[in-house]
């Protein structure tokens, strides 16, 4: 039996990334994406890398948060792991918090330090992420998950109808045939009658799919006045049109309107899941690997949503590198029944990435899985740090 290998230091990176041009939605705009990248090196020099994007408008957690609890809460769990088989590095990965000790959610934090736990430890025990699905539930999880049936989706940023309709242009020359509209401002009517009127022959023929996000832009008076004028429309959910806290509201918009309501922002943890279901609240699960906490805890909101008959997808932050593209693909190679998919964007937003082969999807939104030990992508650390605003933090263990 191998000798257990501990974790020798922590080191938090702070990157900062142009985007190819800026994103814009009702909660925001962005030009640069600014992630947070953890590496975990272990004690015989095996290195895993993980990703967040800290947003206080989802989880609650900034920046500086998210750096707070990895170093106080976080980093300090790791000092006395010495897995002796990757089991048991699973298992220390799973029982991460996802609040702290105060019952401040610290989903965002969570996630870069478990992805970096699961990269480091499954090469260096050279066994397969896939084992995750054996690990939490072997009779639904597991290959091929949604490998045959999921594509990536194309996202339209929340700008004028004639920037969208240009950018929708090219998504629509390159295949892809899923989208999602950044709705929640007073062009929502323009934006829309452009979008429609582009994909109209295909949303007819149920060749094409359209989403629209909110962002909790809408009070429960201008959701329904909205949704209400929108129900004829090819809409297939309206994600987030409320504020994340209001369960009695999203319950009487859920049962106000024929559009069905995908839970994003109100979908932090598994009690806003619960809390979701048990109000009839939500038809849609939007999971967020960054979101929702890291890998495990996405792949179990899924089994979740699986049981209570929701249908979920697979969301993306804006400016996502190739760590959380790999991390997500990973899910939709383990998980059945994805609806649609967001990310894997790479080189397609992001002016730069930190892997030595950014990740994207290709013609269609087609993509193609993840193979070998870790999440499957090499990260260039020198390149890495060129990219950072500040120097990494390094927390020896």
């Amino acid at each position: 039996m191998p000798a257990p290998t501990p974790i020798r230091s922590l080191t938090i990176w702070q990157p900062a990334i142009p985007l190819r041009e800026k994103f814009q939605h009702a909660a925001g705009a962005r030009e640069t994406s600014r992630p947070l990248i953890v590496s975990i090196e272990l004690s015989d020099s095996t290195v895993g890398y993980g990703e967040t994007h800290p947003r206080d408008y989802v989880t609650g957690e900034t920046t500086e948060d998210a750096i707070l609890t990895i170093r106080e809460t976080l980093a300090p769990m790791l000092v006395h792991l010495h897995p002796e088989n990757f089991g048991e590095a699973i298992e220390a990965a799973s029982n991460l918090p996802l609040t702290d000790a105060d019952g401040k959610v610290i989903t965002a934090a969570r996630a870069a330090v478990e992805l970096a736990l699961l990269d480091a430890y499954s090469k260096h025990f050279q066994r397969s992420l896939a084992a995750l699905a054996g690990w939490i539930d072997e009779r639904w999880l597991g290959a091929p998950g949604s490998r045959q049936t999921v594509r990536f989706s194309g996202v339209l940023s929340g700008d004028d109808p004639a920037r969208v309709v240009r950018s929708l242009r090219k998504m629509r020359l390159f295949g892809l045939r899923d989208f999602k509209l950044k709705v929640g401002d007073e062009h929502d009517e323009a934006r829309l009658d452009a979008v429609i009127h582009r994909l109209d022959r295909g949303l007819a023929r149920g060749k094409l799919s359209l989403r629209v996000d909110a962002n909790a832009a809408w009070s429960i008076d201008e959701a329904e006045r909205r949704l209400n004028g929108w129900e004829e429309l090819p809409i297939t959910c309206v994600e987030q049109p409320l504020a994340k806290s209001d369960l009695d509201a999203w319950s009487t918009l859920a049962s106000r309107t024929n559009l069905p309501l995908m839970a994003d922002e109100s979908l932090v943890t598994p009690a806003d899941a619960e809390a979701l279901i048990a109000a009839r609240a939500a038809s849609w699960f939007n999971i967020r690997i960054s979101k929702n906490g890291g890998l495990i805890p996405a792949l179990r909101l899924a089994l979740l949503a699986h049981q209570h008959n929701i249908q979920y997808q697979l969301g993306c932050m804006v400016g996502e590198t190739s760590i959380l593209s790999a991390a997500g693909r990973w899910f939709l190679q383990l998980v059945p029944d994805v609806a649609f998919a967001e990310g894997s964007f790479g080189k397609f937003l992001l002016a730069d990435d930190i892997t030595t082969k950014s990740l994207r999807f290709g013609w269609a939104g087609r993509w193609k899985p993840m193979t070998g030990f870790g999440l499957g992508v090499t990260v260039d650390e020198s390149h890495l740090e060129s990219l950072c605003t500040d120097r990494p933090m390094q927390i020896p263990l």
